[in-house]
């Protein structure tokens, strides 16, 4: 999707910082901006300051230093009361899908319509609708309990989508899936951002990231140590073998209709050596 050529970007973070404690940030020195219909990864290894990115833009957690804008808005002003309103604006898919458990799917994302006082007539229109977008109107009167984690995913999505956000925020949507689920889900995505959503998603799933080749944004340690454009491949700055969460090493399956491989790369010597507890040739002898 291209992104929007007039106005302000749709986020905007200028020199943020995120310290939980004293000795403990969580971002450090952040400055990224975000045009709206953007399509962009945030990936980096765990603690490497992605959920807090995003925790920032739900005003979960508040910047230390800095400043985070919404659309020329300056989200540090916020009041405390607009914060449910700011996240209307917003669909927002958890790592854990975060479904009521006692709902059917159908119910789980009408909710979402109700808690805005859309009328029975509206969710009964748009539900099944946005149930099809997502292939899972099948599934409508099934339990989250009776559903794969692929099909939960997409509940998940449908529930972000129900009142036509302009912005999808979705941290590790593919954390728990297989690579066939974990390819429908991001195909979604894709087409989601086709359609004229601006999408981030917090990943440390190589080979689709590789695959996509939409902006990478890569964090380490709280900083911003890579910015790869929409069109280039990204290869991260560090070990592929610590975003690894598959344990196949070569893996076939179909991505919006078109067979590709995968191929995670062998870890490094140094990453084997821990592993297995045995020094590599690279290592000093300490001195004594």
């Amino acid at each position: 999707m291209a992104k929007a050529e007039n106005g302000p970007p749709h986020l905007a973070f200028d020199r943020v910082e995120v310290y939980y404690s004293a000795l403990v940030a969580g971002l450090k020195g952040v400055s990224l901006s975000i045009e709206r219909g953007e399509f962009v990864f945030l990936c980096g290894q765990t603690g490497s300051g992605k959920s807090t990115l995003l925790k920032l833009i739900t005003r979960e957690v508040r910047e230390t230093k800095g400043q985070v804008s919404l659309l020329g808005r300056d989200l540090g002003q916020l009041p405390d009361r607009e914060i449910p309103y700011l996240r209307r604006q917003m669909g927002i898919v958890p790592q854990d899908y975060g479904l009521l458990p006692n709902k059917k799917v159908w119910e789980n994302v009408a909710y979402a319509m109700r808690a805005v006082n859309r009328s029975k007539r509206e969710v009964r229109a748009k539900v099944p609708q946005i149930l099809e977008q997502v292939n899972i109107m099948h599934r409508a009167d099934a339990f989250p309990y009776e559903l794969s984690g692929g099909e939960q995913q997409r509940v998940a999505i449908a529930r972000a989508l129900i009142n036509d956000p302009p912005l999808l925020i979705a941290d590790e949507p593919t954390g728990n899936l297989d690579p066939t689920h974990s390819a429908e889900i991001m195909a979604l995505l894709s087409r989601l951002n086709e359609q004229g959503t601006t999408i981030i998603v917090a990943t440390h799933d190589i080979p689709i990231v590789q695959r996509l080749q939409q902006r990478v944004v890569e964090l380490e340690f709280g900083t911003i140590v890579g910015d790869t454009a929409a069109g280039e491949t990204w290869s991260p700055n560090i070990s592929s073998a610590e975003y690894t969460t598959f344990e196949e090493k070569e893996t076939d399956y179909q991505f919006d209709g078109e067979e590709f491989e995968i191929y995670l790369e062998e870890p490094s010597p140094e990453a084997a050596a821990e592993e297995t507890g045995e020094p590599t040739h690279e290592e000093e002898t300490p001195r004594a």
